[in-house]
């Protein structure tokens, strides 16, 4: 699992989610600008190669620098434009997949795209391969698609790019090949690999999708890390063996069988808050050390260029199953062998019941529930029967008004005779925290709602607007969001469910303001999951709405008022047991705090 370094916006999430449990505990005690809108289909750039393109004795370029020729190397999922200057890809296009206004994906378009190698020669010169020539020769490996592409640099050394496609793959085989090099080049020097990716908008939510574009990277044998979400963000790693340039539901990745040495990796953040621009996300820069093995270069790498599926990337068995964000620790093995197995057992059409996706996900919610009701029984128990007692515990809080110490014990003792310790709901409620946090990261990740629609959100993945505003707010966004604000209403209605009438009646000294979480709690929700995907919204309103039938049944079914009375007064009536040790220790010690606390009233007055 990755390391642990959530953004701020995440930590306020989850911040959020906790402090909503903790006030039950306490009652217990977010291609290319804009894709240039509508582009016209262009005629194929040139025909593919069939022959050798005719070089000078060295395909490094002059200072008229030579151009190259743009060959078109495609399968049934992607196509690819591949220019023999710098055996460079200049665009990879997705077949299956829009933008969120219905524009192609391109994951490498124009001049956003930079790769190559670098490295000294024996007469102290750089070399570069973007700055040569390469001839390109295609041929068939069987039914995957093969273009070899050779450049000479000098002294009959050659440089070999080749690329290899599968019929119906994402994954392209890319192997670097020399023959001579040892000849030209120092060896002592390590060859530096440059690649640089100019990240675009392609979700309707640039928050969301901005804050799920990172560079991930795998090293040291399986380890696996990521650079932030800070204005630049870097990491330095040795043993690479890939590296993942993020764009939420969209990745470029470079994968390598023999590791790379040693490798900088960082990301710009072009966008903000509070900028105009709503085209650019981050850029990506990667600078790794490659080793010679008898003074040449032989690596085995793939490129992937494709979605950031879960499901597509498990199946390459390269833990590239890290490159979806399911959490760190026990968020993501929850996630990973909990939630995304029985969401896709309800939604998958070709694993599972192929459910639509909204009601998969009410599902999902309702099992969801249905497995933690034997744990946090016992809590929503409690707090139906802190309700009951309430006008007991006002009458003490009335009787002890100026005698806090006093108060406490009374209000703990018939909390007791009740069977409502407020502390037997609290392990419960802790232990459903893990699960809250767990789908607060599934819902944004998950590919599969992408552009799913249920109801009145016409993409589960992003937020669910239903009308839109002529100004920006801070914090809240440009657009109403509808899921939200039954979310919040529902957790509202819980919260006077639990709370009631008379919250201020019983606060203490010293402790919060109940009654301002009870409101404060709905408007976090409100404000913060506005720009966040509708699915994660649909979630917990779906859940509140579970919780509260739930705290019906108990209050109206399963607990009779009229015997939680009597077992009070019958517990009254009863002679006093004589107490345990732990009881009379802790007994002696309130009795303790309560003399101190009458004695220093004596000297104040």
């Amino acid at each position: 699992m990755e390391e642990n370094k959530t953004d701020w916006k995440s930590m306020l999430g989850l911040a959020l989610i906790f402090a909503i449990v903790a006030f039950m505990l306490f009652r217990n005690q977010d291609e290319t600008k804009e894709v240039e809108a509508a582009e016209t289909t262009t005629e194929k750039t040139s025909e593919v190669a069939t022959a050798p393109v005719i070089v000078t004795n060295d395909s490094i370029a002059t200072p008229v620098q030579a151009q190259g020729q743009v060959i078109e190397f495609n399968n049934e999922l992607i196509d690819f434009k591949i220019n023999t200057k710098g055996a460079l890809i200049d665009e990879a296009l997705l077949k299956n997949y829009k933008t969120y206004d219905s524009l192609p994906v391109y994951l490498v378009k124009g001049g956003d795209h930079k790769f190559d190698l670098e490295f000294m020669t024996k007469d102290g010169r750089k070399l570069r391969t973007r700055d040569m020539v390469f001839t390109a020769q295609e041929s068939m490996n069987g039914k995957n698609k093969v273009l070899s592409l050779t450049a000479n640099p000098a002294n009959g050394a050659s440089i070999e790019f080749r690329y290899e496609l599968q019929p119906t793959d994402y994954m392209m085989d890319f192997n670097i090949r020399t023959q001579g090099l040892s000849q030209i080049a120092d060896t002592s020097e390590e060859v530096a690999l440059n690649w640089e990716l100019q990240g675009y908008r392609r979700s309707k939510g640039m928050d969301n999708e901005s804050r799920y574009t990172e560079a991930k990277f795998e090293y040291d044998g399986g380890s696996d890390d990521y650079t932030g979400q800070g204005e630049q963000a870097e990491e330095e790693a040795e043993k690479i063996t890939y590296i993942a340039y993020k764009q939420h539901f969209f990745s470029s990745i470079l994968l390598t069988d023999t590791p790379f040495k040693s490798g900088l990796i960082q990301s710009y953040n072009n966008y903000s808050a509070n900028d105009e621009q709503t085209v650019l996300t981050k850029k990506f820069t990667t600078k790794a050390q490659l080793e010679y093995n008898g003074g040449e270069l032989a690596y085995n790498m793939d490129w992937y260029f494709g979605p950031t599926d879960y499901e597509i990337l498990t199946k390459y068995e390269r833990n590239l199953d890290e490159v979806v964000d399911l959490g760190w620790g026990i968020f993501g093995v929850i996630n990973e062998w909990a939630i995304r197995p029985l969401f896709t057992l309800l939604s998958s059409p070709e694993k599972g019941a192929g459910i639509p996706y909204g009601i998969a996900i009410i599902l999902l919610t309702v099992c969801v529930r249905l497995v933690l009701s034997p744990v946090l029984y016992k809590s929503y128990l409690t707090q139906a029967k802190m309700k009951i007692l309430r006008p007991e515990i006002n009458k003490i809080a009335e009787k002890y008004k100026d005698n806090a110490m006093k108060k406490q014990q009374e209000t703990m003792k018939i909390q007791s005779e009740a069977g409502a310790s407020p502390l037997s709901g609290c392990l419960p409620a802790l232990l459903q925290m893990p699960v809250f946090f767990a789908l607060f990261k599934f819902f944004p990740t998950a590919f599969e709602l992408r552009q799913k629609s249920f109801l009145w959100a016409d993409d589960l993945s992003s937020y669910d607007e239903i009308f839109s505003l002529p100004f920006k707010i801070p914090f809240y966004g440009d657009h109403v969001s509808l899921f939200p604000i039954l979310a919040s209403i529902s957790i509202f209605f819980y919260m006077q469910m639990t709370t009631g009438q008379n919250m201020q009646a019983t606060q203490q000294p010293g402790m919060p303001n109940m009654k301002f979480i009870m409101y404060l709690s709905p408007l976090f929700m409100l404000v913060f999951f506005n720009n966040y995907a509708s699915g994660l919204s649909l979630y917990y309103f779906v859940s509140n709405l579970i919780t509260i039938g739930i705290m019906l049944v108990i209050k109206h079914v399963i607990i009779d008022k009229d015997k939680v009375l009597a077992k009070i007064e019958k517990a009254k009536a009863k002679p006093k047991k004589k107490k345990g040790k732990f009881a009379s220790k802790m007994a002696e010690i309130m009795e303790q705090a309560q003399a101190q606390q009458e004695e220093q009233k004596k000297k104040k007055k």
